[in-house]
């Protein structure tokens, strides 16, 4: 087998091609231009790779290479459980086998209420952790036991693998996507590869593994796979795209890295993987594959693809964790949402600045600019589910200002719809009147309050419209309209500590 090198003259790029000379006919670019860097990748970011052998067994309680539609890796789970403790008048305590069948049983997706809302559940189910009853010295005890370790990564098992065969919902024939990763053994993210070159020349390949990817989610198809899944990548060699559950083909986007340095992009992927890493990888692929990758290691440094910088970006263990608690969340009108990269990297940053006080001991404030129609209300519901997540910002309480009802009432119900806000909650986080709202600055305890900016010039009559709290953020919607004028100042006025 041999490297052919061309250039693609259309997009100024080199094009590697793998040409098996004793038999050309075989074609293994999908193979090595997006399958195989993308698992050596995963490997390097601490996936431990398990050939399709070793992942059908760990699927099924009886040993067979047959096609199942179990796609939980149920050995890896049961260990991840029998390691969690819960306390109960003071002791530790270790779950129960029955409590662990019991979790089991309630990790299988309910899809008869269709795929969102399977996925939905199961999502829950991992974010909030399963509830069950021990009996402790005879004594009743209701305990939430968690699914993933949120807080200590080094707690989870990461797991990866290839061609993951999947039985179809009508159990008649079964799917293989190309890469599966798993988190203590639940299949998190779905990768489809592609080769680079498209027989199309108006339409990128990622485009097929798109549509792969839709099709299998279809109810005839394995949509108990995605049942699980919360992040799906599309790659074809040169680039990526990313979604979630049940995200239609046009809304599949690209990510901007903005954390990641170039050079640690470059380090990662030229990171030599360990003599047992690379037979794990290539054990049951023919022996001249896994020479010609040592051959390519050999040769020098390897160029760092959009490819590899998608995977890095959203799969290495810490960021799949955070995109999928705090950067995902479920809208009754849109359906499932994962955030773009620019929510992402402004939400992190506005976290970055209000956890940094002035001189008077106020948190900072600061803006995020969106153009129209760019997702500015989902940016408050994920902004709000960090303030609900992370530790250092626990005690905080949000006030969302807008000058206009309809908008007060649009925000109200993509926060209840994106999980924030019950109803109860709802209902209780609306500043009705003047003195309603005067009410819940200098009394109350909602974590949520809405307002419309113009209340505060009727709230600030009452002596309780004061809370010199830094613990107030105040997220203003269409800021460029309302950030002056009287009632912004009465509005500082009565918050004056609070981050703007």
């Amino acid at each position: 087998m041999t490297l052919s090198v061309t250039i693609d003259k259309t997009k100024q790029t080199l094009c590697l091609k793998w040409v098996n000379m004793t038999n050309p006919s075989i074609n293994f670019q999908e193979e090595f231009s997006s399958k195989i860097p993308a698992l050596t990748l995963l490997t390097t970011l601490g996936y431990e790779f398990i050939s399709p052998n070793q992942c059908n067994a760990m699927r099924s309680k009886v040993a067979s290479n047959k096609a199942t539609d179990q796609v939980v890796l149920l050995p890896i789970m049961r260990a991840f459980l029998t390691k969690q403790t819960f306390m109960f008048e003071g002791n530790p305590h270790h779950l129960s086998d029955s409590a662990i069948d019991k979790i089991m049983h309630e990790l299988n997706p309910a899809m008869n209420l269709g795929l969102q809302a399977a996925n939905e559940a199961l999502y829950n189910a991992m974010l909030y952790g399963v509830t069950v009853t021990e009996f402790i010295d005879g004594k009743k005890t209701s305990q939430t036991i968690a699914l993933i370790d949120w807080n200590n990564i080094d707690n989870n098992s990461f797991h990866v693998t290839e061609e993951l065969v999947v039985l179809n919902s009508e159990g008649t024939s079964s799917r293989r996507p190309d890469i599966v990763c798993f988190v203590n053994g639940l299949p998190l993210a779905v990768i489809e590869a592609k080769r680079p070159d498209s027989s199309r020349e108006w339409q990128s390949t990622n485009a097929q593994a798109v549509s792969q990817h839709i099709r299998n989610q279809k109810p005839k198809e394995i949509p108990h796979l995605f049942a699980y899944s919360q992040l799906l990548l599309a790659v074809n060699g040169n680039d990526g795209l990313y979604a979630t559950c049940g995200t239609p083909e046009k809304f599949w986007a690209k990510w901007v890295e903005e954390e990641i340095s170039e050079p640690e992009f470059h380090r990662l992927k030229n990171q030599t993987l360990s003599p047992k890493q690379i037979d794990n990888l290539f054990g049951d692929r023919p022996a001249s594959i896994k020479d010609e990758y040592k051959s390519l290691i050999a040769g020098g440094d390897l160029v760092v693809t959009d490819q590899d910088r998608l995977v890095i970006s959203l799969l290495q263990p810490e960021r799949l964790l955070e995109m999928t608690r705090m950067f995902t969340l479920f809208d009754k009108k849109v359906g499932k949402i994962v955030a773009r990269y620019q929510q992402v990297f402004g939400i992190k940053a506005l976290i970055e600045r209000i956890s940094s006080f002035d001189e008077k001991g106020s948190r900072e404030g600061g803006v995020i600019w969106h153009t129209t129609g760019s997702g500015k209300s989902f940016t408050m519901v994920f902004f709000s589910k960090a303030l609900i997540w992370l530790e250092e910002l626990a005690k905080c309480r949000v006030i969302v200002v807008t000058d206009r009802v309809d908008l007060e009432t649009q925000l109200s119900q993509t926060f209840a719809s994106g999980g924030v806000l019950s109803d109860r909650d709802k209902s209780d986080a609306m500043a009705t009147s003047g003195r309603r709202l005067a009410q819940q600055i200098g009394h109350g305890n909602e974590r949520v309050i809405f307002s419309i900016i113009n209340k505060f010039g009727s709230a600030i009559k009452y002596d309780e419209c004061y809370n010199d709290s830094p613990n107030i953020i105040v997220m203003v919607d269409e800021g460029h309209r309302s950030q002056n004028g009287e009632n912004n100042i009465r509005m500082a006025q009565a918050l004056p500590n609070a981050a703007f």
